[in-house]
């Protein structure tokens, strides 16, 4: 595979967008798990979490710096870093484990671990796609050292935009999961939420914006020269 070729490129594109939603949603998943963390006496089915009270801090802190080192590793990914896989895959896995510990302490303790199945699923998935990405036929041409900030805009661009929207939605995503007696517990920080996601979709668009005139403008020089 040639990796200069469409499939190498959109598989790029797939596994930084990818990437960039899971690390984001990790994030949020963490500071949602705040609720059971500090205030677990607040609400009926959070109660008997109470006594391991030290255990959900620690899942809200986890939570939070997985979800950065993904951010992190993706937009190593973007720059076509030396180190932007393995970075990835650590953060992918460690998501994984501590998502797996939270959801058994979860079930076991009040019978329910939603909603950090959906942050484990998410990471089970990107994992999965970034492992099948070291198939040798594949990987010959999707290898993201050979990538570069250029090629990968769209993808950073797009992946702004897509977690931007998300932030800006998962009051509503997870009011299934967090509402009690008619009142939805994840529509918080709403100041916070709506500043932070506003700001990716702007940031995104505005790169896009950018990328496309960048490459007007590359197009136009090399018609200049011929």
């Amino acid at each position: 595979m040639s990796k200069t070729g469409f499939f190498a490129k959109f598989l790029r594109f797939i596994g930084i967008v990818l990437m960039f939603l899971t690390g984001g949603l990790t994030i949020l998943g963490g500071i949602g798990t705040a609720c059971a963390a500090f205030l677990p006496t607040n609400f009926e089915s959070m109660a008997p979490l109470a006594p391991f009270q030290w255990l959900y801090i620690l899942f809200v802190l986890t939570g939070v710096a997985i979800g950065i080192m993904g951010i992190r590793a993706g937009i190593l990914l973007v720059k076509g870093a030396e180190t932007a896989y393995r970075d990835t895959l650590i953060a992918l896995i460690s998501g994984v484990v501590v998502g797996v510990i939270h959801i058994v302490a979860s079930r076991a303790l009040r019978g329910s671990s939603m909603p950090v199945d959906a942050v484990v699923y998410a990471s089970v998935i990107t994992l999965v796609v970034f492992l099948l990405f070291r198939i040798p036929g594949i990987w010959q041409g999707v290898d993201f050292r050979k990538g570069d900030l250029k090629s990968n805009k769209p993808a950073a661009a797009i992946s702004a935009i897509l977690v931007g929207i998300m932030t800006l939605t998962i009051q509503y995503a997870m009011a299934s999961t967090h509402t009690w007696d008619g009142v939805n517990y994840a529509d918080a920080f709403n100041a916070s939420l709506t500043l932070l996601g506003g700001s990716l979709v702007v940031f995104g668009a505005a790169l896009f914006v950018r990328w496309e005139r960048l490459e007007e403008s590359i197009r136009k020089t090399a018609l200049a020269h011929k």
